[in-house]
């Protein structure tokens, strides 16, 4: 085993036993250990614990969850690794941190993917598409249950960016994905792949004029300290992807795979409800600080994902080959019926 798989498996055990302690007044017969990175207070973690609760339940104590966040069982790459070795037994991971490990799961990487209405957009990540990109984990050694929303990004920049003319000659930091790069390229715009933790300091020196996120890590990271305009524009999806290790997932009896699908999938109201609470209070208070805050229409998303689009999906056939091309199809056939 090698150091990382060692540090998750000890930590995973000690915390193990930190959380669950005398919780529980017997074993399960089946527990889960589920690793991810954001905070208690977060929606991932909110929600999980109510999965956990409902899976409890319904199997009557059969089935036990234990939920360890902040990457108290290391990065999100240590935990993909864990899930693919069963060190782990699952793992929510962000999309944005699976590219390396499945680059089909980057077609969430293209703008306007999702469309703005909640309903809508779960309608689309919810039903074929969702499946067809879930089962591109298969042959990576890993079950994908489905896909979680968490949040869309959002433009924000020192210099004005109230229509898509603004946009070109501006330099915007993003995340190490060519299809983002070529996000930008389409209006006019270069991109400059930057460490997370060095973009404060950038946007604070004009390394880049701006950058995107979802609302609340703007208004968390104080990004809006050191820039002049916001634009609410939703324009990229961040969706969290539920992997469990194989094995474990398929010594399940199938009534409790179903109960855990579903409870995976009834929580999705309420986590888009706290979600959306998240983003308004973070929109607050970046409003209050007097940064620019406009709002992108409809009319206006609709010409910048024309832009953007064909670019974007270019670069992730490129990318993703077949596979891609594959899933994309199945993208555009479900976007069409869902937006008609």
């Amino acid at each position: 085993m090698n150091s990382v798989l060692r540090h998750l498996a000890s930590t995973a055990l000690v915390a193990a036993v930190t959380v669950a302690g005398s919780s529980v007044a017997f074993a399960a017969e089946y527990t889960a250990k589920i690793g991810h990175l954001e905070s208690t207070q977060q929606s991932r973690h909110v929600h999980l614990e109510k999965v956990a609760e409902l899976v409890a339940e319904r199997t009557d104590g059969a089935v036990e969850f234990q939920i360890f966040p902040q990457g108290q069982l290391g990065s999100q790459r240590e935990m993909n690794e864990g899930v693919q070795l069963g060190v782990l037994e699952a793992t929510v991971a962000p999309a944005a941190f699976l590219g390396g490990f499945n680059p089909a799961v980057s077609i969430l990487d293209i703008p306007f993917l999702l469309p703005e209405d909640d309903a809508t957009a779960q309608e689309i990540r919810g039903g074929a598409f969702g499946d067809a990109l879930c089962e591109t984990f298969s042959s990576r050694g890993v079950t994908c249950l489905g896909l979680w929303p968490n949040g869309r990004k959002n433009f924000t920049s020192s210099k004005p960016i109230s229509s898509i003319d603004d946009f070109a000659g501006q330099k915007f930091r993003v995340m190490d994905s060519n299809i983002l790069i070529e996000q930008f390229k389409a209006v006019g715009a270069s991109a400059i792949a930057l460490p997370f933790g060095e973009l404060y300091t950038s946007l604070q020196t004009g390394l880049v004029d701006g950058e995107e996120n979802p609302l609340d890590t703007i208004q968390r990271m104080k990004f809006y300290e050191v820039q002049k305009h916001l634009v609410v524009s939703n324009h990229g999806a961040m969706e969290d992807v539920i992997l469990f290790n194989t094995a474990w997932w398929g010594a399940l009896p199938d009534e409790y795979k179903t109960v855990i699908t579903e409870a995976f999938e009834e929580v999705i109201p309420d986590l888009i409800a706290h979600k959306n609470a998240s983003i308004q209070a973070a929109l607050e208070e970046i409003k209050a600080s007097g940064i620019e805050v406009s709002e992108m229409s409809a009319e206006e998303k609709a010409a910048f994902r024309e832009k953007m689009y064909p670019a974007t999906r270019a670069a992730y056939i490129e990318r993703a080959g077949k596979e891609g091309e594959d899933l994309l199809a199945v993208y555009e056939k479900a976007y069409e019926a869902a937006t008609k």
